[in-house]
């Protein structure tokens, strides 16, 4: 499958996004309850769908199930200038019950059935990425429903491009928990000791 630039930059930065609502500072993960404030701030986050479509993708976090692969690769393929139409894509892919209010609201406003677009293609890659892993388990269990995460797990060394040992996992999870130290003490935090 070939991804476009565009969808290559804006997949990069929606990992993040995820993972910077997956867990508080002290590693307990909270995602499903940071998912569920940002779509109660839907209506403040709608005016970032152009500038920073990634902030607001996450609003519809499993909120599709996929039916036509391969309209969503053509779709991930494609430059921001050639995204199809919103009816284009739409019946390759079945909406959540749950996210129907939500999809309904973002397809009121000027921008977003390119928004839709966007999104379906994000959480496409999400989805689509090659091997098992580690963060889905909590996502199934959604409270609000958005569980369906079409039976596949996510897997860190597939969203950062792979590691090709344990010693480099290792190292970058100790740069990450440094960088994190660091930033924390500055912020007038106690310094956590290392383990």
């Amino acid at each position: 499958m070939r991804i476009s630039p565009f969808f290559l930059d804006l997949q990069s930065v929606y990992h993040a996004e995820l993972d910077d609502l997956r867990s508080d500072s002290e590693g307990v993960d909270v995602l499903r309850h940071r998912l569920a404030d940002k779509r109660k701030a839907l209506g403040f986050l709608l005016q970032m769908m152009e500038t920073s479509p990634e902030m607001v993708v996450v609003v519809l976090h499993q909120a599709f199930t996929f039916s036509k692969p391969a309209v969503l690769d053509r779709l991930v393929s494609q430059d921001d200038d050639e995204l199809p139409e919103w009816e284009q894509i739409e019946g390759a892919l079945t909406i959540a019950p749950w996210a129907h209010s939500t999809v309904t609201q973002i397809l009121r406003e000027p921008l977003g059935p390119w928004f839709m677009v966007v999104a379906a293609g994000l959480e496409y890659l999400y989805h689509r990425a090659p091997s098992a892993a580690s963060h889905s388990a909590a996502d199934d269990a959604d409270d609000d429903g958005a569980g369906d995460d079409n039976n596949r797990e996510h897997n860190d060394n597939d969203r950062d491009g792979g590691s090709d040992s344990a010693d480099d996992d290792e190292a970058n999870d100790r740069a990450r928990e440094d960088a994190s130290n660091d930033w924390l003490a500055e912020q007038g935090f106690d310094r956590k000791d290392p383990t």
